[in-house]
């Protein structure tokens, strides 16, 4: 049985806010209380108030604001000899540094903040740690190394009956059911998400899981109104709780679903919109996915053959260097579709 879904980032003073909390709230709420605590020369409610100001603005895409109010959190944290709230400053510098397309710094931060974790006795942090590590090495494309993780992840989060932690895992593990093209599986799990978070009142994990239910019932059924229904009512709760990393994700979807029903031009503005709000954001991933659904969509619409072939030339290597371990297959994939021979490729990228 799974109660109510909380937010254990929103710490100290903060408590009582909900993980249902529009983060324009939460960074003003969280605001206030880290000037109290600067004031009172409490460093460990400085880096607990710190914590959710850098978890507010991570999700509201300022990430160079996010990037200075983890560390500040982390050493308030370290002035306290707080081991907890160091570890909670880690994690969302790891997080923030995984959106960020910094995979590396993101694996190296996580590790420390579930190491301080289990120091700590804060069995929560390592947990949400993990899961981290987990789900950079999932977007990355390392299903075989961290599809374990997620199941132990999922097996503890069960056992303790932590909702949101459990719809995050089911997430997870059913978008890597997804990409390896067993559907129904994936499906399943998205849905049991779904319902977990609807009942938990964990919107955040809720708009998610619709987004993974749109994407195959798009790829599978090829039911585009459903699709579309349902991102739709995604974006409700992403506009309500100014989830603008999960927003643009949801129209870089909906630009996937109109492209799959051959509605080029609708995709073409939806991958538009969908890159400018990452690139506002400086989160590179999304940024190259849409471009990719970009360029696949102008080709459709009568682009210059050379002129895609130079651009996803372009994209394999931006892909790359991020560190996306499938860019050649989903480029290459790209070529095939679009009737793009490797040799044109070839040709534009020497030139």
């Amino acid at each position: 049985m799974y109660g109510k879904a909380f937010a254990p980032e929103y710490q100290g003073a903060l408590t009582t806010l909900s993980v249902n909390s529009s983060l324009t709230d939460v960074l003003a709420a969280g605001t206030e209380q880290l000037r109290a605590a600067e004031r009172a020369g409490r460093p460990g409610e400085v880096a607990r108030s710190g914590l959710a100001v850098a978890e507010a603005q991570r999700r509201l895409g300022r990430v160079e604001d996010a990037d200075r109010a983890w560390k500040a959190s982390y050493r308030a944290a370290r002035q306290a000899g707080d081991v907890a709230a160091m570890a909670w400053a880690l994690w969302s510098g790891g997080t923030l540094a995984r959106q960020r397309g910094a995979f590396p710094l993101a694996r190296r931060l996580l590790q420390l903040a579930a190491d301080l974790g289990e120091r700590g006795g804060d069995i929560v942090v390592r947990g949400y740690s993990l899961a981290g590590l987990a789900e950079t090495g999932r977007i990355q494309g390392d299903y075989e190394a961290v599809g374990r993780l997620h199941e132990q992840l999922l097996a503890e989060a069960r056992r303790r009956g932590e909702a949101r932690h459990t719809v995050w895992a089911l997430e997870g593990i059913a978008q890597m059911h997804r990409n390896t093209g067993d559907y129904d599986r994936a499906y399943a799990l998205f849905e049991e998400a779904a319902e977990i978070a609807a009942r938990a009142d964990d919107r955040r994990g809720h708009a998610w899981a619709l987004r993974g239910l749109a994407d195959v019932v798009s790829v599978r059924d090829g039911d585009t109104e459903r699709a579309l229904e349902l991102l739709s009512e995604a974006e409700t709760a992403c506009r309500t709780m100014r989830l603008s990393s999960a927003l643009a994700y949801n129209h870089k979807m909906r630009g996937n679903v109109l492209y799959r029903a051959g509605r080029y031009a609708e995709a073409r503005g939806l991958y538009e919109r969908a890159l400018a709000e990452f690139r506002e954001m400086s989160e590179p991933r999304g940024e190259a996915l849409s471009r990719l659904g970009l360029a696949k969509s102008l080709a459709r619409l009568g682009r210059d053959r050379a002129e895609t072939a130079a651009e996803l030339a372009d994209l394999a290597e931006v892909l790359e260097r991020i560190g996306l371990r499938h860019a050649r297959t989903m480029v290459a994939r790209a070529h095939d579709e679009l009737g793009i021979p490797a040799d044109t490729r070839a040709m534009e990228a020497a030139r």
